[in-house]
This record gives structure tokens, sequence and C-alpha cells, in this order.
């Protein structure tokens, strides 16, 4: 087996196809709409993984099913589990009684200050 070094260009596609094939191993689809977007459903659960670069999002409605996973995970890649999402690609998640609330505000601020040549 032929091994890629970290830092090397093809070192972030070779660990891609090495966590999609491990994913669809474990009984996730990938999504034909979004390659990093991979689903698993279950009887009475749904679990949704998205890769980005090097960060995963893993949610879905079954906490014990996603705890297996990022077991099954940690015991093939060691990751890090960072808790809830809070910020991800320029939107800040916030969770209250009603719901999950999105916000761009800092997106928005930057793009501002941009405009006004700041």
């Amino acid at each position: 087996m032929t091994k890629s070094l970290y830092g090397l260009t093809q070192a972030s596609r070779q660990w891609y196809e090495k966590l999609a094939s491990y994913l669809l191993t474990i009984g996730f689809i990938q999504s034909q709409a979004d390659n990093s977007l991979f689903i698993k459903k279950l009887e009475k659960s749904f679990i949704a993984l998205l890769v980005y670069v090097n960060d995963i999002i893993l949610t879905g409605d079954d906490m014990h099913e996603i705890n297996s996973v990022k077991n099954l995970l940690n015991a093939t890649f060691k990751i890090k589990d960072l808790g809830k999402l809070k910020y991800f690609l320029g939107l800040e998640i916030a969770r209250t009684h009603e719901g999950i609330h999105l916000c761009q505000k800092k997106n928005m601020l930057l793009r501002s200050l941009m405009m006004q040549g700041c």
C-alpha cells in the first residue's frame, strides 16, 4: 500500500478517499448532490456527516448512534471531539429552547468593512 505524506499535494485527497471508503463500510451513503455529505438512515434514526477539509460535522436524532459513529471514527482515525458546533464556514450557530439559529453577522461586518475600503 502506498502512503501519502502530510503536506504533499495529494495528501488531503488520499485522506478523504480513505475516510469516504471507511464511511461507506460502516453504513453511510454518499450524497449524490454533495460528495462531502454522508448519510446513514437506520430504522428509527438519521445521521448526517459532513466533511470539510479536515473537519467533520456529525449530527442526527439519536445520541447513542452518534456516539457509536464517533467511537468508530476515533478507533480508526484518532479524532478530536470539539463539542457542540459554534462556528462553521462563516456561520455562527446558536442553540436556544426554540431551536437552532444561524447568523452571518461577522461575515456581514467584514463585507461592510471591505466595501468601505478599510
